[in-house]
């Protein structure tokens, strides 16, 4: 299927196929990473290693997403939208057969990297399709619709593959990856169209991507803007990474009720999404960003005295975690489409430089969490810094906060 629609988002509306479609490529390295969490304690036992190097087996993937992203958004730019996903998920699918028979934790977490450098393509071109059609509020909107995809990943993924490893072992969760991504490739060959016009690809080369960056670059309030979903997502990723080891070793629960409780804080992922994307319809996604920075981190500061006062227990750490996450929602897509929205020309290497710094941000932030102890307190740190530098982001390096000035975001 080779056929290129328009670009005019006033004469297509997507339908509910049409989204779940981009939303299972925005999924993949969600999938990839969640699928795999039950199995952290599981790897470093039977690779005789720490939970500090089974926890890089997370974060290489998204040190390899962010990597990925910067060379296949040029390329969507250049060869079109389809060919880059095709061949990027592809390659997952033979990095994911390659995990599953790594003998060493330094293989694994070699092949993992590679494995987030393809997958990226798929969130790539996704991203870029949805700003060849749509700007502003509907970009923002439709994003948010995504989540209600992309975070049936947290909701079934963890037990899915626990249910996997704990059956036939953690190799074989790698296995289960290859054949998702087998799905996904058919899927997206028949029924994703090319929504790149000839008349607006880009010359390829080293050089060209190079300059697309330094236009990105130049431009400091898209750079402002395109950090905070990184930020967001290391707050996302310092609990994602830190749970399995402060719920399952510090409050003893065991791997079923571990992906239960998982499953239950993807509902609020979910629900902060869909609730930003009804209220994107009134209000201006910058509106919404700068009152939801404040409120996440007054959440998150609430969540760390819960864990470090015990208040509650188990149920008052899990109350407070489900605020914090719902509040998360409302950072990434709005930024996003901000960001998107001032470069539409280079819709691909802008949205590869968004995704780059989204994956490269959480990447490096949230393995924060095991150098630290690994334990709730230090979850908390990682998260209350990472939404205090992007509320000083927001605030000093963007108009969003002066009378007025905000709407030349």
């Amino acid at each position: 299927m080779n056929t290129v629609v328009s670009a005019n988002s006033r004469t297509f509306q997507p339908n509910a196929k049409y989204v779940l479609l981009l939303g299972l490529m925005c999924a993949l390295p969600a999938v990839t990473s969640d699928i795999y969490l039950p199995s952290l304690p599981d790897v470093a036992r039977d690779l005789h290693t720490t939970t500090t190097a089974v926890q890089l087996t997370m974060t290489s993937v998204l040190v390899g997403g962010a990597v990925g992203q910067l060379v296949v958004g040029p390329l969507s730019d250049r060869f079109g939208r389809r060919r880059p996903a095709l061949g990027g998920i592809a390659l997952h699918i033979v990095m994911s057969l390659l995990c599953a028979l790594a003998p060493g934790i330094g293989t694994l977490i070699a092949l993992r990297v590679a494995q987030g450098f393809f997958n990226a393509a798929a969130t790539v071109v996704a991203i870029a399709v949805i700003r060849d059609r749509f700007t502003g509020s509907d970009a923002s909107r439709l994003l948010s619709r995504l989540m209600l995809v992309i975070g049936v990943g947290p909701l079934f993924a963890p037990s899915v593959g626990g249910l996997i490893a704990g059956q036939w072992g953690w190799r074989t969760v790698f296995v289960a990856l290859s054949l998702f991504g087998a799905a996904l490739w058919f899927v997206v060959w028949r029924r994703l169209p090319e929504t790149l016009l000839p008349d607006r690809r880009r010359a390829a080369g080293f050089g060209t991507a190079l300059r697309g960056y330094g236009v990105l670059l130049r431009d400091r309030h898209f750079v402002a803007i395109a950090m905070l979903p990184g930020l967001g997502m290391a707050v996302l990723m310092s609990y994602v990474i830190g749970s399995p080891f402060v719920l399952r070793e510090g409050y003893g629960l065991s791997a079923n009720h571990f992906a239960f409780l998982f499953a239950m804080n993807g509902v609020a992922l979910v629900g902060g999404a869909q609730i930003n994307a009804s209220l994107v319809r009134r209000v201006a996604p910058i509106r919404i960003l700068r009152s939801a920075l404040p409120a996440l981190l007054v959440a998150a500061v609430v969540l760390l005295i819960v864990a470090v006062t015990g208040a509650g227990g188990l149920y008052g750490l899990l109350a407070a975690l489900w605020v914090t996450l719902g509040l998360i929602q409302f950072i990434p897509p709005n930024a996003s489409a901000i960001a998107l929205s001032r470069h539409g020309a280079m819709a691909g290497t802008a949205a590869a430089f968004i995704g780059a710094m989204q994956a490269g941000v959480a990447g490096v932030v949230s393995p924060l969490v095991g150098v630290f102890g690994g334990d709730a307190r230090a979850m908390c740190l990682v998260m209350i810094a990472s939404t205090t530098t992007a509320l000083l982001v927001l605030a000093t390096a963007t108009p969003a906060y002066r009378r007025g000035m905000w709407r030349r975001l």
